[in-house]
């Protein structure tokens, strides 16, 4: 597994990943809307060159905010890797809390993030209406068939 640096990689590689995976590098969400391949982050690219996983983040005020998460190849370790990583950058930039939003559908993020020391801390209603208003392509209902309305903030200090 190579993780390298956002600033190592080429931004088109980036934006490309981002179209392909979310439809476009933009990410609206109730803290902001970001451009993902213009952030800091980590990418792990597989042997053939290609990016496997993604994490974008910012830093504003002793907080790390990881706007986005992406691993392709579930379960060997790339999106654990690629959040150890954040924070770890976090801490040496003297941050103190780390957070993150994710939408009621992803169950799957729910999981992982609360097993990796993640608390839920807020939950924004109808939170995905306001974000389509920016970016009308967020779908209406999850592959999973579960409504995307909500935001849920998680949190974590960093010791």
């Amino acid at each position: 597994m190579q993780m390298i640096s956002t600033s190592e990689l080429d931004k088109n590689v980036i934006t490309e990943f981002f179209i392909h995976h979310w439809g476009s590098p933009q990410m609206v969400i109730s803290s902001g809307v970001f451009q993902c391949d213009a952030l800091d982050g980590y990418a792990v690219k597989g042997e053939d060159g290609a990016i496997n996983g993604f994490i974008s983040y910012v830093l504003e005020d002793q907080e790390c905010e990881i706007i986005s998460l992406d691993s392709v190849i579930e379960n060997i370790g790339i999106g654990t890797a690629l959040l150890n990583q954040v924070e770890q950058t976090a801490k040496e930039k003297g941050c103190h809390l780390i957070k993150l939003v994710t939408t009621n559908d992803n169950l799957h993020a729910m999981g992982f993030y609360q097993k990796r020391g993640y608390q839920l801390h807020e939950l924004y209603i109808n939170a995905v209406d306001k974000a389509r208003q920016i970016k009308p392509e967020i779908p209406l209902i999850a592959d999973n068939g579960i409504p995307i309305r909500d935001e849920i903030l998680f949190i974590k200090k960093l010791i």
